[in-house]
């Protein structure tokens, strides 16, 4: 049986850009794994359209940063896993994080649900319109993603 991803995107907040929510099974991955105030990847770094989505799973098995605590990455560490697609199926596996007792097991999905959400999130640009002008200025000065 296939795990299933779900990835919501969350609007700006006074701290933070517009952030990824991943959902494998209902359960949210990162406040799991990372704890209450944790963040997933900002929407902007994992949504790209000038190139592919660090979350688009090839046969070439990556780490990919899925999360943070609330302390921040660079303090405590960042939630990590190898994504890596076989064939019909992408696995999360290889998990990394700040709290090594709370990490999950790996996640197997089916590959073209994968693709198909992952694709759905990519098109709705609904969280672009709502970033702050100071971050729209940074991007394009390459600050920023």
């Amino acid at each position: 049986m296939f795990n299933r991803l779900e990835i919501a995107v969350l609007p700006q907040g006074p701290r933070f850009a517009s952030t990824l929510r991943l959902w494998v099974d209902g359960c949210e991955v990162v406040a799991v794994a990372v704890e209450e105030g944790g963040r997933g990847p900002f929407a902007a770094d994992a949504l790209r359209t000038d190139r592919p989505s660090p979350l688009a799973a090839t046969s070439e098995a990556r780490r990919v940063e899925l999360g943070e605590p609330e302390c921040t990455g660079g303090c405590c560490g960042y939630l990590s896993a190898i994504v890596e697609r076989c064939g019909g199926l992408v696995v999360w596996s290889d998990w990394d994080g700040p709290y090594r007792d709370q990490l999950p097991l790996d996640f197997h999905f089916d590959a073209e649900q994968y693709d198909a959400e992952l694709a759905r999130v990519l098109a709705d640009r609904w969280w672009e319109v709502y970033e702050c002008p100071a971050q729209q200025g940074m991007r394009s000065w390459g600050v920023l993603g």
